[in-house]
């Protein structure tokens, strides 16, 4: 749908909140656990996918440079 008016198309503010919510999370090192699932479901069906909780974990444990793992950081 478009505006009447000036002819561009119209705003879904639903879908700029999730953009904006997973762009959010993404610069802080929380992955999009939907994409993940996804992608698992799509790729990897034979294999089992971490549950929310998991992935969030594994996504925490990797920014901070838990268990062993090099921590990311920009200085």
């Amino acid at each position: 749908m478009s505006c009447t008016i000036c002819g561009l198309p119209a705003l879904d503010l639903s879908k700029l909140g999730r953009k904006l919510r997973n762009g959010a999370r993404l610069m802080i090192g929380q992955g999009d656990y939907e994409a993940y699932a996804a992608h698992r479901r799509e790729n990897h069906p034979d294999e089992p996918a971490m549950t929310r909780e998991e992935f969030f974990l594994e996504r925490q444990a990797s920014r901070f440079g838990e268990g062993g793992r090099r921590a990311l950081r920009c200085c």
